[in-house]
């Protein structure tokens, strides 16, 4: 197994997981961010963690924040583990892990504030379109 389908699997098995700003709890509740450090801590990748954001994020904030915790890559490169940061407004506010979907593709592994909880969806074009930037974490190769 790479560190890629670990990182995969390890996000995976949050899934379900209620929404909970702030949160950085597998079983309990997390929100996006919460997930990406919740993924990286259990697999020894990075410690880093930082909970002072409102809950609608400073996207400035949370742009540096990816910036200088992961590696930017370009969004044709994005993998099966690498991270990926969306808008839904004006600036950036959401994280997720990407995987590969069950029927081909890729998908994204976020915590959802609409469906309350961590979800895997599907990488469409909607989700796409809501891209800012990709990032691969601490210990992945390209």
């Amino acid at each position: 197994m790479t560190i890629r389908d670990e990182i995969v699997a390890e996000a995976r098995s949050w899934i379900g997981t209620r929404f909970c700003h702030q949160g950085r709890l597998k079983g309990i509740g997390c929100d996006c961010a919460g997930l990406v450090v919740g993924v990286c801590k259990a697999l020894g990748l990075s410690e880093f963690d930082k909970a002072d954001y409102s809950r609608i994020p400073d996207g400035f904030m949370l742009r540096d924040t990816c910036a200088n915790e992961m590696t930017e890559i370009p969004l044709f490169d994005l993998h099966p583990g690498d991270v990926v940061l969306f808008s839904f407004s004006a600036h950036p506010q959401h994280l997720a892990i990407v995987g590969d979907y069950h029927l081909g593709g890729l998908s994204i592994i976020h915590a959802y504030s609409k469906a309350r909880q961590i979800v895997e969806t599907r990488f469409d074009d909607i989700w796409i379109g809501r891209i800012v930037a990709g990032y691969r974490l601490p210990g992945v190769d390209a």
